[in-house]
């Protein structure tokens, strides 16, 4: 049986976004909450009733989450411009090697505004 599971984790971070116009207000610094869903997909193995453990996703999540909680995004290595679009792939490329089966990172900037990344 095919499955999805998405485990969500959010973070409090400031950037600003240097390609936009001049004037432009993501131009200028601001922060938002982000929420982060951390979608892994594959075949349940049907002996053990589940895909993957939660905690296997929380506990691959932590060093990420304490490299972007309550910082600048642009003074990290590889977000330069940290458009939402960017930042998923910056997600998704950490985490690829510690969960293979992700399947794609979804980056809320807003309550209304989520950009996707779901590999090469």
């Amino acid at each position: 049986m095919r499955v999805t599971l998405t485990k969500t984790f959010s973070f409090e971070a400031a950037h600003w976004l240097p390609t936009f116009p001049q004037g432009h207000k993501c131009r200028r610094m601001h922060g938002h909450s982000f929420h982060v869903d951390i979608v892994v997909a594959g075949e349940m193995d049907p002996a053990k009733g589940y895909l993957v453990d939660y905690g296997e996703i929380k506990t691959a999540l932590e060093p990420l989450k304490q490299r972007l909680d309550h910082y600048v995004l642009n003074e990290i290595e590889g977000l330069e411009n940290p458009t939402a679009e960017l930042l998923a792939k910056w997600v998704f490329d950490r985490l690829k090697p510690a969960l293979p089966l992700l399947a794609a990172v979804r980056v809320h900037e807003t309550c209304t505004s989520e950009a996707a990344y779901e590999g090469k």
